[in-house]
């Protein structure tokens, strides 16, 4: 990780109001900003670490913790709450284990809701990986989650094998 984060560090040095440009190229390169990467920032930009952290935390668009490798959104809008997708929350938590807003410990899924995805006509619905799943049902749902909770490889291997035919 240092690597990269030197490497998101270095086109910007010396320039005056960079902070912003590097912490979303390290954002770019490494998934989030990490505590070892505020040092370093700290150190290249001769500022202190808590100036940094103040100006990070400002702006929304940052992340601290590591991501998941697949983040699922629950869309909770009026039309897909109508539609029962609040169920399909409780399955999904119930499936893989975690609450809105965690990750799985072995970082391959997320869950977080939304409150419109913008795609009502296709109610009740969520999203991987920004790719759409309308019209869920519970086994539908099942159907789709497994291929994100099979084994160890998942949906990569899958997606490999695309690539090779």
């Amino acid at each position: 990780m240092q690597k990269l984060i030197d490497e998101a560090i270095k086109p910007y040095e010396g320039e005056k109001g960079s902070l912003i440009p590097i912490l979303q190229s390290i954002q770019e390169k490494c998934g989030y900003i990490s505590e070892d990467a505020f040092s370093v920032i700290a150190q290249r930009l001769k500022m202190s670490e808590h100036e940094i952290y103040g100006v990070a935390t400002f702006y929304t668009q940052f992340r601290f913790t590591r991501p998941a490798d697949h983040l699922i959104k629950v869309c909770l809008g009026t039309a897909c709450h109508v539609k029962g997708n609040s169920l399909n929350l409780n399955n999904i938590v119930n499936m893989i284990g975690i609450k809105e807003g965690e990750v799985t410990s072995d970082y391959r899924l997320g869950l977080e809701t939304v409150h419109c995805l913008g795609a009502c006509a296709l109610a009740p619905l969520a999203t991987i990986d920004e790719e759409y799943y309308g019209n869920l049902s519970p086994r539908k749902l099942e159907k789709i989650l497994s291929k994100y909770t099979k084994g160890k490889a998942g949906i990569k291997d899958e997606e490999s094998k695309k690539k090779k035919d």
